[in-house]
């Protein structure tokens, strides 16, 4: 089995913190994972992770050699990373965070041009609403949405705004009347992103309104399908639901008032290298997202 491999494997299992979660980032089985780790116990003659069902934590031996292994591959990068700005040529592997939503209607499409135009960039694109840390688990770049605080030595580059809307479908508005502005809001059926915080909730012109959140979920894709089944008011990116309007599923709402944008953002830590595929990248998401968010 290849060592270097398996060193990647075992650094893996312990930032994302099982074999399960491992294997899903590295595109392997959790059975494969085991089996690099066990490999690395088996020539150092040393036990590295102690695991049972319900954790794993690292042993003494395994805390040493998990960060001298750490610094070992930082350094393998950078000096691959050195070869590449000598080749001016961008390549190498890249790994990106984005939300569910702006990562399947938008990020993809882009990043997957940025891949044809960079045939030798590899890329690792992982959805999810959660929060990465771009340093513990080794991300070159992560998207946000919302008013941001990057902090923590991150570099933030504005990319631009996911527009909302408010929508029904039309057997919904007929059944319960359409709201002609925000106070209506009150007598109707909303359906809300749990994942949200204060600072994305329903907003008008930049000022918050309560809703009722009688069906609430924290998948956008979701509380679509619940809209398109007549089940309330929906509140997502105009990208999102554009088809549904065109086709006349969903009435947009309130378009006389402005419901409030919000902003995108490219993060990347500040002390990375500037290798090209990195520059090559910033400079195409910047050209490129607002294109595509365009509807």
């Amino acid at each position: 089995m290849d060592k270097l491999r398996s060193i990647e494997a075992f650094i893996c299992a312990v930032e994302s913190g099982n074999f399960s979660e491992a294997a899903r980032r590295l595109d392997i089985t959790a059975v494969m994972v085991g089996k690099h780790v066990r490999q690395l116990e088996q020539a150092l003659d040393a036990r590295l992770l102690q695991r049972n069902t319900r954790r794993q934590s690292l042993t003494e031996a395994g805390e040493r050699y998990y960060r001298q292994c750490k610094a070992a591959l930082l350094q393998l990068r950078q000096a691959e990373e050195s070869v590449e700005q000598m080749k001016g040529t961008p390549s190498g592997l890249l790994r990106i965070s984005a939300p569910l939503n702006l990562g399947a209607s938008a990020v993809a499409g882009v990043v997957a041009a940025y891949q044809r135009r960079y045939p030798q960039v590899k890329i690792e694109l992982d959805l999810s609403d959660e929060f990465v840390d771009l340093v513990g688990e080794g991300f070159d770049f992560a998207l946000r949405v919302g008013r941001l605080n990057a902090g923590d030595g991150l570099v933030a580059q504005h990319l631009g705004d996911y527009q909302m809307v408010v929508c029904a479908t039309p057997d919904y508005l007929a059944q319960h009347g359409t709201p002609q502005t925000p106070q209506d809001l009150y007598q109707h059926r909303c359906l809300c992103n749990m994942a949200w915080n204060k600072s994305n909730a329903w907003q008008f012109a930049g000022i918050p309104w309560p809703t009722d959140g009688s069906f609430v979920c924290n998948d956008g894709q979701a509380l679509r399908q619940a809209a398109l089944a007549g089940a309330g008011l929906i509140l997502q990116p105009r990208i999102l639901l554009a088809e549904d309007i065109a086709a006349g599923r969903l009435v947009e709402l309130l378009q006389p008032w402005r419901q409030s944008s919000r902003p995108i953002h490219l993060l990347w830590r500040q002390d990375l290298s500037p290798s090209e595929k990195r520059r090559s990248f910033i400079s195409w998401m910047r050209e490129q997202l607002p294109a595509a968010l365009a509807v």
